[in-house]
């Protein structure tokens, strides 16, 4: 069993930034891919990013395209804690933001159906 819990969402302004934090306990985080997806109101969950493990110190990482060059997804293991860094924020970031936890190890998912643990979510308000 995982437990995932999100936070660090609120409002901010056009082009400001926030920063997401989601905290994981129940098993050890390195080993696993952690990803962040939202969900607009009307509209579908999607995936936002995903970060995993390669065994070397090294992280891989995977972004949509609509945050390319905007949000940042990264790790902090001996926290059991990954971060989404969100900068350049548009109103159509607005969105309930949650943290999932995959069994996946050397790739990188996007799907929903391949995240097993699923936080609550934090509202994101970005106003123009």
């Amino acid at each position: 069993q995982v437990q995932v819990v999100e936070s660090g969402g609120g409002l901010a302004q056009a082009g400001g930034s926030l920063r997401l934090s989601c905290a994981a306990s129940g098993r050890t985080l390195s080993k696993y891919t952690m990803g962040w997806f939202r969900q607009a109101p009307g509209k579908e969950r999607e995936f936002v990013a995903a970060i995993n493990w390669n065994n070397g110190n090294q992280y891989n990482t995977n972004y949509a395209d609509f945050v390319k060059g905007r949000f940042t997804i990264s790790r902090d293991n001996a926290k059991n804690t990954v971060y989404l860094q969100m900068n350049s924020l548009r109103p159509d970031d607005t969105a309930v933001y949650y943290c999932a936890w995959s069994p996946f190890v050397a790739v990188l998912p996007r799907a929903i159906n391949d995240y097993d643990y699923w936080g609550r979510g934090t509202q994101v308000t970005v106003s123009s």
